[in-house]
């Protein structure tokens, strides 16, 4: 186990470190310390070939440019919020409206965009880095001077573990997660489409035109939003659901999860034979398959285009500080915020 340490570029008047975790079995996390960003999973075939499983850009400036949320730390509150502001406390804050006049992903500058203090550990059994950053009263429109901080470990199980921890000096909203895209066909060689996903979930949420929650816990069962049993991620681009129609032709929505860190979340491609299992501690994961991916530039020597990879964010339930049915992720003065996610790297035994 081991982690090495080399210069991605300059931010700032900053330098921007590469951290590549790397186990005894040869698979490898890359990870930098702008916006947490994950920007490859070195991951083995059925056959043995090591290839990337995430869309990732190569340089920083790719990644300062990125419309995408490749690879990144979401935060403070991951998804939308209706209208930019919320009620806390009888006080209104207003948030930064980078989305239409909705906020998404933490703002205009989110945690996705701000260049964290790293720390190398390592030991015998796994390898890992540790991101911290502190959040300042106001950013983005968020009240409390927040110390929040990225775990991110990789160890001899294949295993590789995101932890989430923070602690805000004043009552605040904190609801983080990972945008990774993934693509289990191996350095983009082909779409998502023919990838299986199965998820414990019997409810989704139903999305109005701005992708925001309306409220309503929609049941699975019969249509394109079925995951209890494995299937494939073109069910729902050709499925004449509304909510498929809704979301760009695909999936772009919050799934509430049956169990926790129970096998909840698997994603499988046949043709490579991999398989992604993850677990959470989360209530929920969004999913969403890459539906407003444009068909221009090029990531990583491939052609940007639709379903090029697929995010399974674990997360609360968006919007839910406007929906009292919704689990809250409202962070009380002093109190720790801790999220733990598991993603398990393995060959499916046909």
């Amino acid at each position: 186990m081991k982690v090495v340490k080399e210069e991605f570029g300059s931010k700032d008047n900053q330098t921007v470190f590469l951290f590549n975790l790397i186990n005894d079995h040869g698979v490898e996390i890359g990870c930098i310390n702008y916006g947490c960003i994950i920007t490859k999973i070195i991951t083995p075939d059925k056959d043995g070939n090591f290839e990337n499983i995430v869309v990732g850009y190569d340089t920083l400036n790719e990644y300062e440019k990125d419309k995408y949320f490749l690879g990144a730390a979401i935060g403070r509150v991951a998804g939308r919020i209706k209208g930019g502001s919320f009620e806390l406390d009888g006080h209104t804050y207003t948030l930064a409206q980078n989305e239409n006049k909705n906020h998404l992903h933490g703002g205009i500058k989110g945690f996705n965009q701000v260049i964290w203090d790293a720390e190398i550990i390592e030991s015998e059994q796994d390898a890992a880095v540790r991101f911290t950053y502190l959040s300042p009263n106001g950013e983005e429109g968020y009240p409390g001077n927040l110390k929040v901080s990225v775990t991110y470990t990789l160890n001899n199980k294949n295993e590789f573990s995101i932890h989430y921890s923070g602690i805000s000096d004043e009552k605040t909203l904190l609801n983080m997660t990972n945008h990774s895209y993934f693509n289990l066909s191996g350095d983009l060689k082909r779409d998502i489409l023919n990838h299986s996903l199965m998820i414990k979930s019997d409810k989704f949420l139903e999305l109005n035109d701005e992708l925001l929650p309306t409220g309503e816990m929609l049941d699975v069962k019969g249509t394109a939003f079925d995951f209890t049993s494995e299937r494939l991620i073109q069910k729902g681009v050709i499925s004449e659901h509304l909510q498929n129609k809704l979301a760009g032709e695909g999936y772009d929505h919050p799934f509430l999860l049956n169990t926790q860190h129970n096998n909840e979340i698997v994603l499988k491609d046949a043709g490579s034979g991999r398989k992604l299992t993850i677990e959470t501690d989360e209530v929920g994961v969004v999913v969403y398959s890459g539906n407003q991916m444009k068909s221009e530039g090029v990531i990583a020597g491939v052609p940007s285009r639709k379903y090029l990879g697929i995010c399974l964010e674990t997360q609360g339930l968006p919007d839910a500080i406007h929906h009292q049915q919704f689990p809250p992720w409202i962070l009380e003065k002093e109190e720790e915020y801790s999220s733990k996610t598991i993603y398990r790297f393995g060959i499916e035994n046909n």
